[in-house]
């Protein structure tokens, strides 16, 4: 287990320094090829209920791919991180208006406050169809290395229970996120899929 967490450590490591590197320009770059191929995936173009993480500085953006769902109509949801514990909420998030008005946490993530009992939670109400996956690193097999408070693995585990069932998911990658294998243990929930940049 210790091994395994080191493991985990040093790959968090060599995976920050390589996303350090991107330009802002690159990042964004990529992140809008990344869109496009969301946008025309089924699971996407089909879903009613999204969840939608919004992006740190090293993760890919998610600002048009909000901006999109709203466009068609779907519902969207973000996440609210309790900081002190591994406990995630999918909040509804009613407009992009609403977006611009989220308070920012302590350790610099948007997100509605703690005291805002006025949205719905996906799992209150009608399930979720889609989840996009945040993380720090991937591999090809949809195991992912996130950032070690088991945020996405907790939920994932409540989605399974609620009567919809788990949702399909998709993680957006930058390609020097991408690892040949993630070392996992039997808590690490598996990715459906992965969307990259593919040079071929």
């Amino acid at each position: 287990m210790a091994a395994l967490r080191a493991a985990k450590q040093a790959l968090r490591k060599e995976i920050k320094r390589r996303v350090a590197t991107l330009s802002d320009e690159e990042k964004q770059r990529q992140s809008r090829v990344l869109s496009r191929q969301l946008f025309r995936h089924p699971k996407y173009l089909s879903c009613k209920r999204i969840a939608v993480f919004l992006s740190m500085d090293d993760e890919v953006r998610t600002e048009e791919i909000i901006k999109d769902v709203f466009k068609w109509g779907k519902s969207c949801f973000i996440p609210r991180y309790e900081s002190d514990s591994s406990r995630m909420d999918m909040l509804k998030l009613n407009s992009l208006q609403d977006m611009e008005t989220l308070p920012l946490t302590s350790w610099n993530i948007t997100q509605p406050a703690e005291d805002d009992n006025s949205r719905e939670e996906a799992l209150a109400a009608g399930g979720l169809d889609l989840i996009l996956m945040p993380g720090l690193g991937f591999d090809r097999l949809g195991r992912r290395l996130g950032r070690g408070k088991g945020f996405y693995d907790t939920y994932l585990e409540r989605c399974s229970r609620h009567p919809k069932g788990k949702p399909y998911t998709i993680a957006l990658a930058f390609k020097e996120q991408l690892c040949q294998e993630i070392p996992v243990d039997d808590n690490d929930v598996l990715i459906d899929e992965i969307l990259y940049e593919d040079e071929e």
